[in-house]
């Protein structure tokens, strides 16, 4: 008689099943709110999955964008975090990062992916005109901010001397810390200067500066065989 099924009985029946209705009820709202609160925060509890920081032995549970991004091949690749790691990957992470300007301000555009219209989206098909990047929220300019400093950085480097040489032709003259107009006679001259500098003959033997050669090497090469020099 003591306990909560001989109380119960004492009661009529719509009210306890009522009551043991009612805490069911307040269960599976718990259950919901613990779910939604995790899909919020984009956490996948899955077993046994590392994150992928080096060194970092938590669970992996945050997804991040892999190497090969998402394209007609599939979805892409993605890398899995715990959650300090994939604050600090998404801190870092530029979406525009290798773009030129063209491409970035192309990826700006809020119908990137659609140039081809079907019947149903043509701006003619019924409806007024297409939206325009200013049209879309963006408050706090996480996308337009960094965009337009990418946008910056690109055109300060496209003068008309730098229309001689491809994008990774120009990322060479990055390397060797040489600008557009050079000619063929100061390639030279600076690549013989940078192999005195990184060379382990001219420093003792150190072979500390032997990764930096390969580099400073590999992008003579190909600035020697440039279209602009020929």
């Amino acid at each position: 008689m003591g306990g909560g099924k001989g109380r119960c009985e004492q009661l009529p029946h719509f009210l306890c099943y009522r009551s043991v209705h009612v805490f069911h009820l307040g269960a599976s709202e718990s259950i919901l709110k613990r779910v939604k609160y995790s899909r919020f925060h984009g956490r996948h509890e899955t077993a046994g999955r590392e994150c992928s920081w080096p060194g970092c032995e938590h669970a992996g549970e945050f997804r991040a964008p892999g190497a090969r991004p998402s394209g007609f091949d599939g979805p892409g690749d993605y890398r899995w975090f715990c959650l300090e790691h994939v604050r600090q990957f998404n801190a870092g992470y530029d979406y525009f990062e290798g773009m030129e300007a063209e491409e970035i301000l192309r990826a700006q555009s809020p119908l990137h992916g659609w140039e081809t219209h079907t019947r149903a989206f043509r701006p003619d098909a019924g409806v007024d005109g297409v939206p325009r990047w200013a049209d879309f929220a963006d408050p706090l300019e996480a996308i337009s901010g960094r965009a337009r400093a990418h946008v910056r950085r690109s055109q300060a480097g496209m003068g008309p001397q730098n229309h001689r040489f491809t994008p990774d032709e120009r990322r060479a003259l990055d390397v060797l810390g040489l600008n557009a107009d050079i000619d063929r006679r100061e390639l030279r001259q600076r690549y013989t200067s940078l192999l005195r500098k990184y060379h382990p003959d001219h420093n003792g033997g150190d072979r500390g500066h032997e990764a930096r050669l390969q580099v400073v090497v590999e992008a003579y090469q190909l600035l020697r065989r440039a279209a602009a020099f020929a």
